[in-house]
């Protein structure tokens, strides 16, 4: 009994399932197991309001409640917790991963202190004989299917069945009493179901096989690492330096956000980092905002813009890799995929990709929250909206009041993703031509810019921000409107051109890496200039 008492302490419902099982098997007796697990749950959860009320945010900068709650969820619905004691605590009891949080935030905010426990001891009283007598059901049900196996083995198979069981059961319930819980429930649903969601190790398998195919056919399944020679690390495959691609482009034209390298915090004091960027930010005549991202990085990781020098000290001490800091440029957004034959004097726009930032409108009621779950499009990606607003998403816009939910133009970072095609035009096509030219041993990638609208990108006023190399996408095939073997065309296409383009430059004299190098480069970092 003091065994199971003290691993709720550890995991309450890890607890209740163990002792369950032991129940099952007939090594307690179901009403010591049950009072048991209830004293820890009811001791537990005491010693987290009385913390919560005694000890307050001080606390939470200390080991271990600084490991298990997050300030910014308590902040997020501190007015909750001062009015709905008894309302938090029961839910509590059937959201897993809540409790700890709960307890502690309603120490510090409940208006009746006293009541508190006493709803403590009830939910506890309520929710820990059925989950002690369903473990036991259960655990009783695999004993009979494994009674001639090891009892440890039992009992492991026991707990883990169980403890499945357990968590969907949970999830349906709350599913099926709590809005919040069916919207996220639904979030889940339709990332799983709807493909530009699915991770890359879930949607990539066709694409490398027609990789490898493509390499089989031209004799070199590297091949594509000299469709840039003039661009490091395999032309772009991974790891390329973002500052030394946009100073290959050239700042003066005007045409390229301009931009400079803070050096890595190993190789310069906080002090130093600081005042390059502001140094640069001076030079240039750039005030607040201004963009922040790391010199190597994919798929917009740690980019931010940053809008006072406290927000440019935080990032600075959290991002201690070589950073590049870049002139802000407001307007729209537009991916634009290039490719020119070495043979040819002009190059060809692939695809165009429309980037919209997610806005929603308040209506003076609900929460940023309820309004990210409540939309259609933004409920797709509602917990990282939600987390990526912070404290801001327990709070109520004005009504009319738009709110801007990202605003880095990265797919995976809850930017959508359009089809812009319409955007191609010859003035279009010859001001990219002209730009990619610049660049020797450039062929192949995809330019992210900003405009000021449309209809100045279709006359081919834009500026580049950043450009990507061989392992860039056709991030068009993201339109909702596309499907599945749509985007596979497009990146079939793409690796085609990718290949042909480096056969033309091998004919030219220039050499693929060896698997071994490519290996070498993408695990651990050890690239070697295909020109060396």
């Amino acid at each position: 009994m003091l065994a199971l008492a003290l691993l709720t302490f550890v995991n309450e419902d890890l607890a209740c399932i163990t002792a369950g099982v032991l129940v099952a098997q007939g090594r307690i007796d179901f009403f010591s197991a049950t009072f048991a697990c209830f004293l820890g749950i009811f001791v537990s959860d005491w010693l987290l309001f009385l913390a919560g009320r005694y000890l307050g945010r001080p606390a939470l900068s200390r080991a271990p409640l600084k490991w298990l709650i997050k300030s910014q969820d308590i902040d997020r619905n501190q007015a909750r917790y001062a009015k709905r004691d008894a309302l938090l605590v029961f839910a509590s009891r059937i959201i897993p991963g809540s409790r700890v949080p709960t307890y502690f935030a309603l120490g510090m905010f409940s208006h009746h202190p006293w009541r508190v426990p006493v709803y403590l001891a009830i939910a506890a009283a309520l929710w820990t004989p059925l989950l002690v007598g369903a473990a036991a059901f259960l655990g009783g049900e695999v004993l009979e299917m494994y009674l001639t196996g090891n009892f440890l083995v039992n009992l492991a198979l026991s707990i883990v069945i169980s403890l499945i069981i357990v968590k969907i059961v949970s999830k349906l319930v709350r599913a099926l009493l709590f809005w919040r819980e069916r919207r996220l429930l639904l979030s889940w649903w339709r990332r799983f179901s709807r493909w530009e969601f699915w991770p890359m190790w879930r949607f990539y398998p066709p694409v490398i096989a027609y990789v490898l195919w493509l390499g089989f056919k031209h004799r070199s399944l590297t091949l594509f690492t000299v469709a840039n020679p003039g661009i490091a690390n395999g032309g772009g495959i991974v790891g390329e330096s973002k500052i030394e691609i946009l100073r290959d482009l050239g700042f003066e034209p005007g045409d390229v956000a301009r931009a400079d390298l803070i050096p890595a915090a190993a190789d310069a004091p906080p002090a130093a980092r600081l005042a390059d960027a502001l140094a640069f930010m001076q030079t240039h005549g750039y005030d607040y905002p201004i963009a922040l991202k790391p010199d190597v990085g994919e798929r917009g990781i740690s980019a931010m813009i940053v809008r006072s020098q406290a927000e440019l000290t935080d990032y600075l001490a959290e991002h201690t890799g070589a950073t590049v800091i870049q002139e802000y440029v407001p307007g729209i957004e537009f991916g634009v995929f290039y490719y020119r034959y070495p043979s040819q004097p002009h190059g060809r726009i692939y695809t165009v990709t429309e980037k919209k930032f997610p806005v929603l409108a308040g209506d003076g009621v609900r929460t940023l929250e309820q309004l990210i779950l409540a939309d259609d499009r933004a409920v797709c990606m509602a917990e990282f909206y939600i987390a990526k607003q912070g404290a801001k998403a327990g709070e109520v816009p004005a009504a009319g009041e738009r709110v801007q939910l990202v605003e880095i133009g990265a797919h995976s970072k809850g930017t959508v993703f359009y089809d812009g095609a319409w955007v191609i035009t010859p003035a279009l096509e010859a001001a990219i031509d002209r730009v990619s030219q610049r660049h020797g041993g450039f062929y192949f990638g995809r330019y992210d810019v900003r405009t000021p609208s449309a209809e100045a990108l279709k006359v081919g006023k834009f500026k580049v921000i950043e450009l990507n190399g061989v392992s860039s996408e056709a991030t068009s095939i993201y339109d909702p409107k596309h499907s599945l073997m749509d985007a596979y065309k497009i990146l079939f296409k793409q690796w085609q051109l990718a290949f042909e383009i480096g056969a033309a430059n091998r004919a030219n004299g220039t050499t693929p890496l060896t698997l071994r190098q490519l290996a070498r480069g993408v695990l651990f970092g050890q690239w070697l200039m295909v020109n060396e």
